[in-house]
């Protein structure tokens, strides 16, 4: 019976007298909270120096946009062209000698007994600084075409053609009469041109740029704009086309002792410009 007795087992009671506060336990805490106000005071002066920040970069933004949309670039194509007028200082002559016989060898021998004495007065008559040089020779059938039967050859055809370059342009008249007294009897042609072009085609493509500009001004102020730039810019080349005196034979037929007028006159340097501006529009 004593075994299945219960058994009571008394716990000690507690104190309920509080626990006394420790000093230093107290100071840490008072530290602890003092550092997180301070750490939460500058997030919060950061967070607004960030949204000044942004508030400044948005207004900025807002004002790049206005300039940009009142203010738009667009691109204008214009040319210019110039002509500059230059004085010749080359003559260039196309001088032949024209021979027939009824062999191919007598006209071939007839025509270098005459061109030898035509060379030797235009180098005469040109002077020392001229260049005299063969430029052509031929020596061709003469033939005579009847309606229903071959041709037929009755003779042949010499050309010996020589050109001469000289820059005494006064002495051209001369040059033509001691060529036609010696035994010439064709002139193709006289040109003179300019072999020192540069500073005419340097004025000529100056006074271009400066007509192609100037179309872009005017372009830009039309447009209530101003040029601000060039793109680009291109050169299309000038022209120095020589200036053909005549390409006749009359004189020739002239066998007396007046000389032979030759009128120079000047040339026409050409260029042309072509650019693109850039046209800044206030709109």
């Amino acid at each position: 019976m004593d075994g299945n007795k219960t058994r009571k087992i008394v716990l000690p009671a507690r104190s309920l007298r509080p626990r006394p506060i420790n000093l230093s336990e107290a100071v840490r805490f008072e530290k602890t909270e003092s550092e997180i106000m301070k750490r939460l005071l500058t997030i919060t002066q950061i967070m607004a120096l960030v949204l000044a920040a942004a508030t400044v970069l948005h207004a900025q933004e807002t004002r790049n946009t206005t300039t940009d949309t009142s203010k738009r670039q667009t691109r204008v194509m214009v040319g210019g062209d110039s002509i500059v007028q230059a004085q010749p200082d080359t003559a260039i002559l196309t001088i032949s000698v024209v021979t027939q016989g009824k062999r191919a060898l007598d006209a071939q021998q007839e025509n270098a007994s005459k061109t030898d004495a035509v060379v030797r007065a235009l180098k005469a008559a040109a002077g020392t600084g001229a260049e005299v040089k063969t430029s052509g020779y031929s020596l061709q059938p003469m033939r005579v075409y009847r309606e229903g039967q071959p041709p037929i050859i009755n003779g042949y055809e010499a050309r010996n053609g020589v050109t001469v370059t000289m820059s005494e342009l006064a002495k051209v008249g001369n040059v033509i009469d001691a060529a036609s007294q010696s035994g010439a009897n064709d002139v193709a042609g006289i040109s003179f041109t300019l072999r020192q072009d540069r500073p005419a085609r340097d004025r000529a493509l100056q006074q271009a740029t400066r007509e192609a500009m100037s179309k872009a001004q005017v372009i830009a102020q039309a447009l209530g704009g101003r040029v601000v730039g060039i793109a680009e810019v291109q050169e299309e080349g000038f022209q120095r086309p020589p200036q053909p005196v005549y390409q006749a034979e009359a004189f020739m037929a002239k066998r007396d002792t007046v000389s032979t007028p030759i009128e120079i006159g000047s040339l026409d340097i050409t260029s042309r410009v072509q650019l693109v501006a850039i046209v800044e529009l206030n709109l």
